[in-house]
């Protein structure tokens, strides 16, 4: 039972962080409690002020009323003869109008009144009072206590004679002097009832504010996000199969950013898609082309009665020659199956670049001698590297084997090494028949030739160029190309000295 309960728990977890990781419910959210949040500081700052108001106006309005009671208490010196009817009837008035109390002090601190009747003839020692006392003439000072609802005012009463100065030049000046305090208390009631009134009210408006906030929220989140599910959608169509188009969506910044990218990557796809089927189509086609060869060869030699030896040793070394052609084909698309990979196959070593390449021409030269082509090898400097030394020599081979086999008699063949503090530099020139410009950017291309007669004749499968670029793109470099036709062709490699360099490149 624990068991059960405790994978329900897992699945409300695992259910409730799914929802959370949608936009339109977080997009919901931050707009509701935008919006609530709001409403709440808009309630509690109001409330809070008009209370503040309510309370600065109560107390002015009290302290004048004290102020005119304080003059009449002077005027008819009640606080040596508290038998005035209609000064005890003025407080009284005071105290039941404001629902309070008001309590006379002399300056000897006795009570001369209290409306509550019970603190009369007490001495009272407060604060307050010893304060206003002092203070004199400096005015009322009030004080709210809203735990217990009700506010506080000391008041001075204050009389105010005429100094007669012996030097009859001098006029008469006046002076005041504090003859006792006035002790009231006012209650908030009113103002605590408007502000339950005031506050049920805003709490009726802030629910009907919330609600339409919340469908707000919703139709906001719900809106803005739409155009997302039109591209969800259309990526999804696209993934099915059931449509290979660009997709269109509204004229947002976000969205176009979104949709630019994607349709990128879809052309990406699609160039992908359009290479692998020609690859494959030129597999099939290179691979089929001996086999069909050494079919009709044999076929000849079956159906051939008596076959005598000379015969049959041409149609056999046509055979094999085929099968060397086979063999080379294979050979050349795994090498390109393992240029491939990434450059975390490199087997990365300090190499030699100039002996590396005297090397591979000395291979090589054998071959140029029979269309009597001479191949030079030229270096401005010593050039050491950190490369993978098979796929480098390998890339230099095809390029010097490739100005070979497309050069004329008697041409040549030039080998160039430079390089500077960050990268070397490989350029293989020759006297060839050249390459039209339209073709630069096709030439690395698998199985791309630029004259298929010339190329079948030669015996190259198309595949020589498209594993030396993937070899230098392995190393982080680069391979162009530049040609004029009927002169000759020249290939430029730069490649980085050395595997942080290479990272650089990467990086910029």
């Amino acid at each position: 039972m624990e068991k059960t309960s405790g994978f329900a728990a897992f699945l409300g977890q695992l259910k409730i962080s799914y929802i959370f990781k949608s936009l339109r419910v977080r997009f919901f959210f931050i707009v509701f409690i935008t919006g609530l949040f709001s409403c709440l500081v808009m309630h509690f700052v109001i409330l809070d002020s008009y209370e503040d108001r309510a309370v600065n106006v109560k107390s002015t309005e009290v302290q004048t009323q004290l102020r005119i009671i304080a003059n009449h208490l002077i005027v008819s010196n009640y606080l040596t003869d508290t038998s005035s009817e209609v000064i005890n009837a003025e407080l009284d008035m005071l105290a039941n109008l404001y629902d309070g109390r008001v309590i006379v002090i002399n300056d000897s601190l006795k009570v001369v009144m209290d409306t509550y009747h019970i603190s009369q003839g007490k001495t009272i020692i407060s604060e307050e009072v010893v304060d206003c006392l002092k203070r004199g003439s400096k005015g009322s000072v009030s004080k709210y206590d809203r735990a217990n609802g009700y506010i506080e005012i000391v008041t001075p009463i204050i009389e105010t004679e005429v100094i007669e100065e012996e030097d009859v030049s001098v006029s008469g000046r006046s002076g005041e002097l504090v003859r006792g305090v006035l002790l009231t208390s006012a209650s908030t009631d009113t103002i605590n009832t408007t502000l339950t009134i005031l506050s049920r009210r805003a709490a009726t408006l802030e629910i009907i504010i919330i609600l339409v906030i919340l469908v707000f929220a919703a139709i906001v989140s719900i809106f803005l996000l739409r155009p997302f599910d039109r591209i969800t959608a259309a990526i999804n169509d696209v993934k099915a199969g059931f449509t290979d188009e660009p997709i269109v969506g509204p004229n947002y910044h976000e969205t176009d950013q979104i949709i630019n990218a994607f349709n990128a990557l879809l052309k990406r796809m699609k160039v992908l898609d359009d290479s692998r089927q020609e690859f494959v189509s030129n597999v099939s086609h290179e691979l089929k082309t001996p086999i069909t060869s050494m079919k009709v060869l044999a076929d000849s030699l079956l159906s051939m009665d008596e076959v005598p030896n000379e015969v049959y040793r041409e149609f056999m070394s046509d055979i094999g020659a085929e099968i060397d052609r086979e063999d080379k084909i294979i050979n050349d698309l795994l090498s390109l199956v393992r240029m491939d990979k990434k450059a975390s196959g490199l087997n990365i070593t300090s190499v030699d670049v100039v002996n590396l390449t005297e090397i591979v021409c000395k291979r090589l030269r054998p071959i140029a001698r029979q269309r009597n082509i001479e191949i030079t090898l030229e270096s401005n400097r010593p050039i050491t590297a950190e490369i993978d030394e098979v796929k480098i020599s390998l890339v230099i081979m095809n390029l010097v084997e490739n100005a070979i086999k497309y050069n004329r008699e008697d041409g040549w063949v030039k080998v160039e090494l430079d390089a500077d503090h960050q990268f070397f530099y490989v350029k293989v020139s020759d006297s060839g028949y050249g390459i039209p410009e339209d073709s630069y950017d096709h030439v690395f291309e698998r199985f791309y030739r630029v004259d298929k007669s010339r190329s079948r004749e030669i015996g190259g499968t198309g595949l020589g160029l498209a594993i030396a670029k993937s070899a230098v793109l392995m190393h982080r470099g680069t391979i162009d190309v530049t040609s004029v036709v009927d002169q000759g062709t020249t290939f430029t490699v730069k490649i980085p000295l050395s595997s942080a360099a290479a990272q650089g490149a990467m990086t910029t």
